[in-house]
């Protein structure tokens, strides 16, 4: 779910006041099973947890190794035509059969690593490049923030690697050599904490992060944004978010076990339990989906309380206090995607990244129709990848926009 913000309006985009639609639904949060046993978490408690995250993650910084902190490994794709004439012809597939149940036999049970050990970074120098900062400017002079999430998402992967080949491990080689890949299995949160940019203001932009929590073949990173105003300034942190990474077998493509987080402070055991939280509460909610469990009563009391106070209103969209009623439905909006060789991954699937700066990018579009004025991006709840998308596949992702309970806010799923 995508949290955008409603900005007040501005003369030069829109030239007058934009009536806000009146919110059509109410607020209702699952308690109908007995594995939820937490309270809610506020917006207070979570800002603290984000406050928090960004101090242990500076310090975590400082244990790594500077000499090792750029080193991304990276495995660079074969030619697609190359891909092709394998596909077709049939050449070389028990060779590579061969080879990857040999390497997936030969692996050695994976080593367990200091959670600096995968410490890595990139500098975006968008401030003093500009030639790379026309790659990521949007209409309005400022950054594309669907470009960043491709980034931060290719950054969450060379994090991984490093976690389980090591912290000097320059290049990936082949699936084959190695017998395990990983792929991106959710993008659990990101918060945008400040402004990216303006037109006045742009700087150099540093994305950076590491492991904070390691299950049997499952990984938790935190990565976060910081803009460098200049050499001498202090970075100021601007975005947090937190990936969820799986390593897979090469051969069975089942999942791997990956190595474990060595903890020797109280900051990486407390880093070390904020991932395990999140991750055990990631399993109630899935306990108490829609998917699993019928509403409750009191989630069908709800239901029924909204359609007797608004059911008149919205079947006639009456007007209220000069605002207008705009139906959930009204505000769907999709779009369909052909999916090009050139944005594979090194598996030869579609890069998750480009699937989540489309889906971003619909999204803000959705919501810039829907309030008729400037909206900024402030959090996304999460972004869950089900399977692997082909190349050639076509994609179309549906958007729908309503109200939230916040007063300029809105979410879109």
């Amino acid at each position: 779910m995508l949290r955008l913000f409603l900005c007040r309006p501005t003369t030069w985009r829109t030239g007058f006041r934009v009536a806000r639609p009146q919110p059509l639904h109410t607020t209702a949060i699952r308690y109908n099973s007995i594995a939820v046993t937490e309270t809610p978490r506020g917006a207070e408690q979570e800002t603290r947890e984000i406050i928090a995250l960004d101090r242990l993650l500076r310090i975590v910084r400082a244990r790594s190794n500077p000499d090792v902190r750029t080193i991304m490994p990276i495995r660079t794709p074969g030619l697609y035509a190359e891909h092709l004439s394998h596909v077709i012809d049939g050449a070389g597939v028990s060779h590579s059969q061969s080879q990857v149940s040999q390497a997936s036999a030969d692996t050695a049970p994976p080593s367990a690593r200091a959670m600096h050990d995968s410490y890595s970074e990139v500098m975006l120098p968008l401030r003093s490049n500009a030639i790379l900062f026309e790659q990521f400017i949007n209409a309005n002079g400022g950054i594309r923030t669907g470009k960043l999430m491709e980034q931060l998402d290719a950054l969450a992967g060379s994090i991984a690697y490093k976690h389980i080949l090591g912290s000097d491990v320059h290049s990936l080689g082949s699936i084959e050599d190695r017998g395990l890949y990983v792929v991106t299995a959710a993008v659990d949160r990101i918060d945008m904490l400040k402004p990216v940019s303006t037109s006045q203001s742009v700087a150099d932009l540093r994305l950076s992060g590491n492991v904070i929590y390691t299950g049997r073949s499952s990984m938790e990173i935190a990565v976060k944004m910081e803009a460098l105003y200049s050499d001498d300034s202090e970075p100021l942190t601007l975005m947090i978010g937190r990936f969820s990474m799986v390593c897979r077998d090469a051969a069975t493509h089942s999942s791997r076990a990956v190595g474990a987080l060595e903890l020797s402070t109280d900051d990486e055991r407390q880093l070390f339990a904020y991932g395990e939280g999140h991750q055990k509460r990631k399993k109630a909610q899935s306990l108490t989906s829609l998917d699993r469990v019928p509403p409750s009563s009191e989630e069908a009391s709800v239901l029924h309380s909204f359609f007797l106070a608004n059911g008149k209103a919205v079947r006639k969209l009456e007007p209220t206090d000069a605002t207008e009623r705009v139906t959930m439905k009204s505000t769907r909006l999709q779009n369909c995607f052909m999916m090009f060789p050139q944005e594979r991954n090194v598996h030869g699937k579609v890069f998750g990244g480009h699937l989540m700066r489309l889906a971003y990018e619909l999204g803000f579009t959705n919501s810039s129709l829907f309030a008729r004025g400037p909206v900024r991006f402030l959090s996304l709840d999460e972004i869950s990848f089900k399977r692997p998308v082909n190349i050639g596949s076509i994609v179309r992702p549906p958007w729908t926009d309503w109200d939230a309970m916040f007063g300029r806010c809105f979410d879109v799923c």
